[in-house]
């Protein structure tokens, strides 16, 4: 037996294990307060647009910018994170990102603003150091729950929509990213000194044995199924990122609302598709992850489509002369929508993670780190096409046009990937699925061909003779 499995903790999430719930706890903590500096922009961005008069697509750009970091460093953190501990490498992470977000406030033109939030997307690696951190501690039937109320952690979106806008009215855009740095580096200290290394990491120490080399942790990077969980993930994650970012802009745009109003509105969305990722997880643990995708993907094809459909103004020739309506989605029932997506969301992006533990074990952080990146890479590029979408298109909706075509691809992918490896474990599902009376049929047509083909090497046999 290795010192790997001798420390994996057992029981449930709410066991006694020490340090368990320490670390499950500040980690989600931690998200929570990282996840808020990632997404600063979807608020001081909107006067900052304004203050520089950008346009959508530079405007995507920006709030998109410190999604691209925090996607990028997400794989190297999660491989570190395995190699030498998330404690160490969280606060880290933290404090970095501290000092980025506190550097920002000294940026005076579009160019310094995109650099200054590629030191604030720092705080965005955190989830594949937490996704790493915290499944040591749990075992497999109970990692779905844990890291599902880790991945809680998204909610720090909502915080920042609630709380930045009134920071942001009464003292500047400057303070948000002032006050969100202290809080960085508070939650940082705080971490450190109240959390211990992992079982997994302390009992390879006390081995004296050396972490696998960086060749060992990307292999499994090669198998085509990481990179399934990944789109998964895009939509899910990338997704719920980039409609936390620009809700915020939509509602101001198509509804003309204050940005307090917008970004109390915009919470709406990300409160649901945070908090409800510990049910996600619970719902894995207990049905399945495969089956918790389904119910995510069918959902979301739903709310897609009726989020995608543009405002339409219909002339209709009647007896008694033109007849004009409008079919448009108001104000109540798309934030009903948005919530109801969310909440689709947050079980998706628990089951694409209660996938990963289960099959590389051994691995969590590098393929957590990958599916994570490409996750998060969805959050920077979808930003910024759904900018460009509005500047080419002039559709407000075109956003949720893309969203459509994602879910629905993930979704044909999913299932083509689940009949293809059941058909593996049980070759009888190759046959027809048909009617009994078809598969009759289809027995009595092999038997045809089969007599046919006799025939025809015996008419061979007798010309040759």
């Amino acid at each position: 037996m290795t010192a790997q499995s001798q420390a994996m903790p057992s029981g449930p999430v709410t066991g006694a294990v020490p340090g368990q719930q320490v670390a499950l706890w500040m980690s989600t903590g931690a998200f929570t307060v990282c996840f808020a500096v990632w997404t600063i922009f979807s608020i001081i961005g909107v006067q900052i647009k304004r203050d520089l008069n950008l346009n959508d697509t530079q405007f995507g750009l920006l709030i998109g910018t410190p999604i691209l970091t925090g996607s990028l460093v997400r794989l190297m953190l999660g491989i570190w994170t395995d190699q030498y501990g998330g404690r160490i490498v969280y606060t880290g992470v933290m404090l970095s990102a501290a000092v980025a977000t506190w550097l920002l406030t000294f940026a005076y033109d579009y160019t310094t603003f995109l650099i200054a939030a590629l030191g604030v997307g720092i705080a965005g690696g955190s989830f594949a150091v937490g996704i790493a951190y915290v499944s040591k501690w749990f075992p497999k039937e109970k990692q779905g729950t844990a890291l599902g109320i880790f991945g809680a952690g998204n909610v720090g979106a909502a915080v920042t929509k609630f709380l930045a806008p009134v920071v942001m009215v009464a003292f500047g855009w400057k303070m948000v990213a002032q006050l969100w740095a202290i809080g960085l580096v508070v939650t940082a200290i705080v971490f450190w000194f109240t959390t211990r290394d992992d079982p997994q990491l302390a009992a390879r120490r006390a081995a004296g044995l050396k972490p696998e080399p960086m060749s060992a942790m990307l292999k499994p990077l090669a198998n085509i199924q990481v990179w399934r969980f990944s789109l998964y993930y895009f939509f899910v994650f990338g997704g719920f990122v980039a409609l936390a970012l620009w809700l915020p802009r939509y509602y101001v745009g198509v509804y003309g609302l204050d940005i307090i109003t917008a970004g109390l509105l915009g919470a709406a969305y990300s409160v649901p598709g945070s908090v409800f990722r510990i049910l996600g997880g619970t719902l894995s643990d207990k049905y399945g992850a495969r089956k918790v995708m389904y119910w995510t993907f069918i959902g979301s094809v739903v709310c897609c489509f009726v989020l995608s459909y543009p405002a339409t103004r219909y002339v209709v020739n009647g007896i008694r002369g033109p007849i004009e309506f409008t079919i448009a989605l108001g104000f109540v029932p798309f934030t009903l929508f948005t919530f109801a997506l969310g909440f689709f969301m947050s079980l998706g992006k628990a089951a694409v993670y209660k996938h990963i533990p289960v099959y590389y074990p051994g691995h969590v952080g590098s393929v957590g780190g990958i599916v994570g990146l490409i996750g998060g890479l969805g959050g920077w590029i979808l930003p910024i096409a759904f900018g460009a979408l509005n500047d080419l298109t002039g559709v407000w909706t075109s956003c949720f046009m893309l969203m459509f075509l994602i879910v629905a691809v993930s979704l044909v992918w999913m299932h083509g990937a689940i009949r293809r490896m059941e058909k593996q474990a049980h070759p009888e599902l190759r046959g027809p699925r048909d009617l009994p009376e078809l598969e009759s049929l289809h027995l009595e047509l092999q038997k045809l061909r089969q007599a046919n083909e006799r025939a025809r090497e015996a008419l061979a046999g007798a010309k040759v003779a």
